[in-house]
């Protein structure tokens, strides 16, 4: 019971209302108290009508009045003369005085306390107003042993009753938080692992049915929830398929490729002057096509392999990358150039390097292309203490906003009709391979600009934030 919502509610819910329960027992103690005293001086009242009516009674009868009266002696003030109605003899001396007639509720609470804790029988005196004004005041004594066993009694009689109404009120309150609460949380639970069983089942997401709104706001929640993974486990299981054909395709083709490298050892041969000067660009992209099927082959297989890090002239892998962009931006207003020092050399795989800026600068033309309007494309290599630098610019009309958004994500940071989305992913995995950072520093009406960071050392980037953002302002 301990360990379950239910039991615990129902263990609360008793210890509280007890709570307010004794809250309310001790002024009702104290009122007790003040009833029976004023019974008391009521009884004296009437008692001492007898001797007003008749001056002289018999000492049995006074007796007999005092007895049933409850107390020992009556004393009446009328008309500013104190007079002692009846009187017997006190076992003992008036202990304490107290009166009735002004007393404050915490004075009553507290003189009920006392008289609870204090278990000796004492003489009082209790003074009080008559009723209906027959006189200025009355005085009465009596002994507390009556008073205290009655609020003993009382105070019984009054916890029981808090008691079997703390029950009551707790299995009520049980009975109601089971049906409005606890059962529809149990139901949610029950959705959860029902839709756990097959979370691609799209029958197994949860409609948000409950009428609290507490409630109903996490059912919105965990419909949401299961949407997102179900659509998610689904795109998982089609990048899956999809893998498994690309790593098909990727082996057809580079069988084919393999082939054409061949022929083009062939056509170096040529005596044409032409075809010398183009044969050399030609089997090094075949080449390169064919390192790229057997690169996406061990990509399917797990994932992108290791750089092999050698020291690299990082001018002539940018001019293979830009002459290559030059041929397909024939006939268009885009130019092209960098700014790299002849003499830097940064520890790269050149293969991985040249995929990664051929991604940039591509995606750069073919953002100025699909634009309509002229524009350049700028590539700058420069080196600190830390690190290597590699900034690619455009004058583009900027990325758009869910490009943005999912910049870096497979298939939906694309930002041409048409696009993959994949050229990005690639190439910040790649660069990540590399220890380094692949970062977009700003796009906007004017232009594009990314930046690739290298880590020098031991591939450590400490501070790369700051040192991004500096290479940003530099630009």
């Amino acid at each position: 019971m301990f360990n379950s919502l239910s039991g615990r509610l129902l263990i609360l819910t008793t210890i509280f209302v007890m709570i307010a329960e004794v809250l309310i027992f001790v002024p009702s103690i104290a009122r007790f108290r003040e009833d029976y005293m004023m019974n008391r001086l009521e009884r004296a009242q009437i008692a001492s009508l007898a001797l007003l009516a008749d001056d002289m009674i018999e000492s049995e009868l006074e007796a007999e009045l005092l007895e049933n009266a409850g107390v020992f002696n009556v004393v009446l003030r009328r008309d500013s003369a104190r007079q002692l109605i009846l009187s017997s003899d006190m076992p003992q001396p008036i202990a304490a005085t107290y009166d009735m007639r002004d007393n404050t509720a915490v004075v009553l609470i507290r003189d009920a306390l006392m008289r609870l804790v204090t278990n000796e029988n004492e003489v009082i005196r209790v003074i009080g107003a008559p009723v209906r004004d027959a006189g200025l005041l009355i005085e009465v004594t009596m002994d507390t042993r009556g008073l205290r066993d009655a609020m003993i009694d009382y105070g019984i009689r009054i916890l029981i009753l808090s008691a079997v109404i703390s029950v009551i009120t707790a299995f009520l309150l049980f009975l109601a938080m089971r049906a409005l609460l606890l059962k529809p949380i149990k139901g949610v639970v029950g959705q959860m692992l029902h839709y756990a069983a097959a979370p691609e089942d799209a029958r197994r997401i949860i409609v948000p049915t409950a009428s609290v709104t507490e409630l109903h706001e996490a059912e919105v929640a965990l419909r949401k929830l299961e949407t997102d993974l179900t659509q998610a486990l689904r795109q998982k299981e089609r990048l899956a398929q999809l893998g498994s054909a690309v790593s098909k395709i990727s082996h057809d083709l580079r069988n084919i490729l393999t082939s054409a490298q061949l022929f083009t050892d062939r056509i170096e041969m040529s005596e044409d002057p032409t075809v010398k000067r183009m044969a050399p660009k030609l089997v090094s992209s075949i080449t390169r096509a064919v390192h790229l099927c057997e690169s996406t082959l061990a990509f399917g297989k797990a994932e992108e392999p290791s750089p092999t890090l050698t020291l690299v002239s990082l001018a002539q892998v940018v001019d293979e990358v830009i002459e290559g962009e030059r041929l397909a931006a024939e006939g268009t207003g885009i130019t092209f150039s960098s700014d790299v020092p002849g003499d830097l050399m940064v520890r790269a795989d050149p293969e991985q390097l040249y995929r990664v800026l051929a991604n940039l600068v591509r995606n750069a033309r073919q953002a100025l292309v699909t634009s309509g309007e002229d524009g350049k494309v700028e590539v700058v290599g420069y080196e600190d203490m830390s690190a290597w630098w590699i900034e690619v610019t455009d004058t583009g009309p900027g990325l758009p906003a869910n490009a943005r958004e999912h910049l870096f994500a497979p298939f939906q940071g694309s930002a041409s009709k048409g696009g993959s989305g994949l050229g990005l992913a690639i190439s910040a995995e790649l660069v990540r391979g590399h220890g380094g950072t692949l970062e977009l520093a700003s796009s906007d009406e004017f232009g594009t600009r990314f930046v690739i960071c290298l880590p020098k050392g031991d591939g450590t980037l400490a501070g790369e934030k700051a040192q991004i953002s500096g290479a940003a302002a530099r630009a």
